[in-house]
C-alpha cells in the first residue's frame, strides 16, 4: 500500500537561523515554549546546516541562563551547527520518511526541494499522519 508524500505532512513555514547569527537568537528559540526539535541553518534559502538541541547545550556548556553571557554573543551558528545535514525530498512517502526517522536516529528531518529548504519533517508528523489515518 502507498502512502501519502511527506509535502502533504510536513511544516511550511519553519524557524530557521543563518550560520552567521549569534546564538543568542538560537537561545531564545529554544526558550519559545513547545519547541524541541533541532534549527535548520539556511543562506539564501539553502540548507548549509542544522542545529540541535544537544548541540546549542553543548556549546553554551557554562553560560547560564543570563542573556548577557559572552558565549551567547561570541559564539556563531557556524560554531556548533553540524554541516551537510540528511535531508529528504517533498515526493517521498511518509513510509519512507518514518524508517528514515527511525533507522537514522532522528527526531527531525529538513525537506529540500531544488537545493532550497521548503520545509521539516518531525517524528510527530509522522505519528500524528498514523494516527489519523486509523481513526
Amino acid at each position: 500500500m502507498k502512502t501519502d508524500v511527506i509535502a502533504s505532512i510536513m511544516t511550511k513555514n519553519v524557524i530557521c537561523v543563518s550560520p552567521k547569527q549569534k546564538l543568542l537568537d538560537v537561545k531564545h528559540i529554544y526558550e519559545k515554549k513547545n519547541f524541541h526539535h533541532h534549527i535548520p541553518v539556511t543562506e539564501n534559502d539553502k540548507l548549509v546546516g542544522m542545529i540541535s538541541l544537544a548541540d546549542f547545550m553543548y556549546g553554551v556548556n557554562g553560560a547560564g541562563p543570563a542573556d548577557d553571557n559572552e558565549i551567547y554573543t561570541k559564539k556563531a551558528v557556524e560554531d556548533i551547527m553540524m554541516p551537510h545535514p540528511k535531508y529528504v525530498g517533498p515526493n517521498e512517502t511518509i513510509d519512507d520518511i518514518a524508517e528514515k526517522l527511525t533507522k537514522g536516529r532522528y527526531r527531525a528531518l529538513p525537506v529540500v526541494e531544488d537545493n532550497k529548504m521548503i520545509g521539516i519533517v518531525t517524528t510527530a508528523d509522522v505519528i500524528r499522519y498514523y494516527l489519523n489515518k486509523h481513526k
